[in-house]
Order: C-alpha cells, then structure tokens, then sequence
C-alpha cells in the first residue's frame, strides 16, 4: 500500500443469509483532492458494526452495489477547503470502510472530536461512540433505569452489551445479568466487566437459565438479540418492567418476520412497556454521555472494551466476526497513519 493510493471496500453482491468474503471487493484508487468545502480525511479507526448486515440488502436507505461502503469512522485531516477544519484535526464522521474520505463539518455526523486527556481513541468508537450511545439513550430514556433496579442485557460481551454494563453499574443498577454465547465470554463478563451473573444461551432455554439468573425477576430488559431472548425476559420482568429494543442479530442473516414470543400478552399482563432505540434519534445526547462517562474512563473505572484488528484488508473479516460472534466488546479496525 502506497502513500498516494486510497483502498475503500465495495459490496459487489447481496449476501443470502450470511454474508461471505465473497460479496466484497477491496478497490484501489487515487487518493482524491478535498474540492471546496471539503476536507480530506486519513482514517485512523473503522467501526464495523451488525446493523452493517441489514443496509447489505439494499432498499430504501440500504447499500449501493459497486460503491464505497459506510460507517462510523475516526480521521485526521491531511488537508482542507472546509474552514470549519484544519489540518491535523481529527474527526468523527460515517465515511468508513475506507482508508481516505472526503467530509464536510456538519453534513452526515461529521464533527470535530473533543479529545479529553487521558482517553484512548478506541473509546471514541466504543463507549464513547455509537454503542455506548445507544447504550446510554436505552437506559436514560427508553428504559429509564432507577437505581436499584435489576437489569438483564442479552449479547452482553458485544459492543453495546459491554457499554450497558458500564453505565448499568454506574447508574446504581442492583444487579446486571448478561447472556453471551461462549463460556470464555460468560467468564469475562463476570470476572472482568463485574456482572453479577451471566450464562450461556447455548446451554439451554433462555427462560429458563435467565430465571435461574435472576430468580426475583428482573425491571429492564435491553435486547439486542430478539427471538427466544425476548420471549424470556418477558417471562422475567416484574409489573412495569422495561424492554428497550436495540436490535435482533438471531434474524438478521435469516427470517426477517420471526414469529412473535409465544408470552406476548404478558406484555399487557405485567402492564410491561417494550419501545425500540434508534440511536439517530438520540444524538443530542453525545454531550451528556461524555460529561457522564470521561471521568471513569480517566480513573479507569470503565475500560473500552475492544476487539480491535489492523489493517483495512481485514475490514470485512471482522465485519464477518461480529456476525459470528468472534468479538469482545467493540469490534474496530485500525489503520495506519
């Protein structure tokens, strides 16, 4: 890879249920000039992340073949044309999947990034990026979590399930209950991230292991897995429990129409509220999760939490990762520069 050349990952065909190596290309370019109002951008970090899998099928807001993919990225400027950014700044935008991009301040996300002392710039695509966004909105807003209060979060060791235990815990949660999908990462939640149970969802019903878990029941609920999950932490919610839904990743590779949970009446039961979390529709929170969050990152309080690789070539390999599960924590890719 050369100082002049620009490699950005294109989508080449629609996956059929997992995605394969195979439906991407790695394309070869020169790096381009910032035109006015633009500045040029040298990726430093790339977020891959599961909603990537639903944009693959095109539609409505969803990837175009043949064309640069995107996501959450973390760059330094090389040059600008936009008087908002100067050289050596560093930015956060969604012009991932690529080694060089071309941003405007303030159109799709782009921002200058606040670097607080102390913080490792992973933090800023992981408890301070997206997932910990999401994270915080689910808990502060959608669920608005009570100290005191027992929480259960299924894909507990991925990037948003790390994220809910930090802020869980921080925000006076009595109990955090997580599922994984591997003893080793069951391990890990427990004796590394402090959950105070955790199981695997591979070792039997859900419901049942939950209730097992948490035998008192628990108040909120934030799914990111959806199917038989769901349906257990209904079974385990106390009167006016909480479920914020952030996303589904057992139907993302394969039925999109899932039958419903088989207790959904416990939904009006238990008078339970169930709302889903889009995390675009909280960015104003971005101040507020950073004012809450620094201080434990600087004291070491709470950690990032990253599975990272090197090299825009293994972009796709762990985009196909977190689809399987292979990651700890957030799943980011580093480039040089």
């Amino acid at each position: 890879m050369t100082e002049n050349t620009a490699y950005a990952v294109h989508q080449t065909a629609r996956p059929t249920g997992f995605p394969t190596a195979s439906d991407f290309t790695l394309v070869r370019t020169a790096v381009p000039e910032p035109a006015p109002g633009t500045a040029l951008v040298q990726n430093l970090l790339l977020s891959v992340d599961p909603y990537h899998r639903g944009l693959m099928d095109g539609g409505e807001g969803g990837f175009e073949l043949g064309t640069p993919l995107e996501g959450r990225a973390v760059g330094r400027v090389l040059a600008s044309r936009d008087p908002g950014l100067h050289e050596g700044d560093l930015v956060f935008h969604r012009q991932g999947w690529r080694t060089h991009a071309l941003v405007t301040l303030g159109v799709e996300g782009a921002r200058l990034l606040r670097r607080y002392e102390g913080v490792p710039l992973e933090a800023y695509l992981s408890i301070l990026g997206g997932t910990g966004l999401t994270a915080y909105a689910a808990l502060t807003r959608t669920a608005a979590l009570r100290a005191g209060e027992d929480v259960f979060v299924s894909a507990a060791a991925g990037g948003v399930g790390t994220a809910v235990g930090h802020l869980a815990r921080l925000m006076g949660a009595r109990r955090i209950i997580g599922s994984a999908g591997s003893a080793a990462k069951v391990r890990h939640l427990t004796e590394v991230l402090g959950f105070d149970a955790a199981f695997d969802y591979h070792d039997g019903p859900v419901g049942e292991q939950l209730a097992k878990a948490a035998p008192d029941g628990i108040d909120v609920y934030v799914d990111n897995v959806g199917g038989e999950h769901l349906e257990g932490a209904i079974g385990s919610l106390r009167d006016f429990g909480r479920i914020a839904w952030v996303g589904a990743i057992s139907m993302y590779n394969g039925d999109r129409s899932p039958a419903a949970p088989r207790n959904l009446f416990e939904v009006v039961h238990k008078s339970l509220r169930l709302e889903g979390v889009l995390v675009s529709h909280h960015t104003n929170l971005q101040e507020e999760l950073e004012e809450f969050v620094v201080p434990h990152l600087r004291s070491g309080r709470v950690g990032t939490d990253t599975t990272v690789v090197q090299g825009i070539e293994r972009t796709v390999g762990a985009f196909l990762g977190v689809l399987h599960g292979d990651n700890t924590g957030k799943m980011l890719v580093r480039l040089d520069g």
